[in-house]
């Protein structure tokens, strides 16, 4: 990430302040639709720059927040209009079979709060889980409440180390490299076991 970051920051530097927050806020929304996406990067950034007096930490914050989470609420109602019917297609019961889209609701009935809290956290699984959230019927507010909650955790903490980062800048970024590193170190065990789990209920079905 450091070099990156070196480069958005010399970049950004270059832009007003309305193009910073208008920059960071696509960003923070579309990382939802396209998890390649380096928001994190991007917040890190805009918190810096904010430190640097370019921008305001507060309202940095806030369009980071808000973008991202209606980014994810977005996608949460792709699922949930869109979902069911993509699911009956062909394509869609070759990913997920019927018993196991009912496995997967249950999942959420119980448990879906804590699931997509814990997702927010995870490069990726940001992305996927609330679509299935909206696809299995979870309702709105509990779907909102934990994406609300947890982006706002993670991106307020970005916002904020960027912000007062200081003469630490370097140690900040190494910080952020490695969390980057074990948090997708985490989520590609945490897929795998997904995957196996998936594979297991398929050939219980088949």
């Amino acid at each position: 990430m450091g070099g990156l970051v070196d480069r958005l920051v010399e970049w950004m530097q270059g832009l007003s302040e309305a193009l910073v927050y208008v920059v960071i806020g696509i960003c923070a929304a579309l990382e939802n639709l396209f998890p390649p996406l380096p928001a994190d990067a991007v917040a890190l950034t805009g918190g810096f720059l904010a430190g640097q007096g370019v921008v305001n930490a507060w309202v940095a914050f806030l369009v980071v927040w808000a973008s991202n989470v209606a980014g994810a609420l977005f996608v949460y109602w792709l699922g949930h209009h869109y979902g069911a019917s993509f699911f009956n297609t062909r394509a869609g019961r070759f990913l997920l079979q019927p018993r196991q889209m009912e496995k997967l609701a249950r999942v959420y009935e119980r448990h879906g709060m804590a699931v997509i809290f814990v997702s927010r956290f995870l490069p990726a699984f940001r992305a996927v889980v609330p679509i299935f959230a909206g696809t299995t019927g979870m309702s709105f507010i509990r779907a909102a409440i934990p994406i609300a909650v947890a982006s706002g955790a993670w991106y307020g903490l970005i916002v904020y180390l960027g912000a007062t980062a200081g003469q630490n800048w370097d140690q900040i970024r190494h910080m952020m490299d490695e969390s980057g590193h074990w948090l997708a170190i985490a989520a590609g065990v945490l897929a795998a076991i997904v995957l196996w789990f998936w594979w297991r209920s398929r050939e219980k079905e088949d």
